[in-house]
């Protein structure tokens, strides 16, 4: 199955760093932005979780949940949280079963090296658990504003 605009997305069950299990299922209702990033205390995804962090407010007035998705484990999750005030939920990916099932576990090149992990993307889900928008291969620049925007005008 592939995940693109107007599908119903994969539903999933991690663990957040409060050690709590989020299913995605269980927000139906809200509109949700997954955004699935590489590693946790990054500079680009430091940037990026920042700046979700200072539109945080924007999201919640629009009935919108952000939810962090990256293969790190929980207590690096904590630690990213507390480092960044982050006030919402990331979620451990380890085995990288839910990044597959939303096609963001890619062959990466870095310095000559190829190995496999999380093309920076960003998924809308709307009310109903459908995706709205996605952005794959992200650029950090202006993005969450960019996510912003959608929801604001479309949902």
């Amino acid at each position: 199955m592939t995940v693109e605009i107007g599908t119903k997305v994969p539903d999933f069950t991690l663990e957040a760093q409060t050690g709590e299990t989020v299913t995605l299922s269980d927000l139906h209702g809200k509109n949700v932005v997954i955004y699935f990033y590489p590693k946790d205390m990054t500079p680009g995804c430091t940037t990026e979780a920042c700046d979700f962090r200072d539109k945080y407010q924007e999201f919640a007035d629009l009935n919108a949940v952000i939810l962090g998705i990256s293969p790190d484990p929980v207590a690096r999750h904590q630690k990213f949280v507390e480092k960044y005030s982050l006030p919402f939920l990331l979620l451990a990916d380890m085995d990288h079963q839910v990044a597959e099932a939303y096609g963001v576990w890619k062959l990466k090149k870095n310095f000559g090296k190829e190995y496999m992990g999380i093309e920076r993307s960003t998924f809308v889900v709307d009310k109903e658990g459908r995706v709205a928008k996605e952005w794959r291969k992200v650029q950090v620049k202006g993005h969450v504003e960019e996510a912003l925007a959608f929801i604001r005008e479309n949902l």
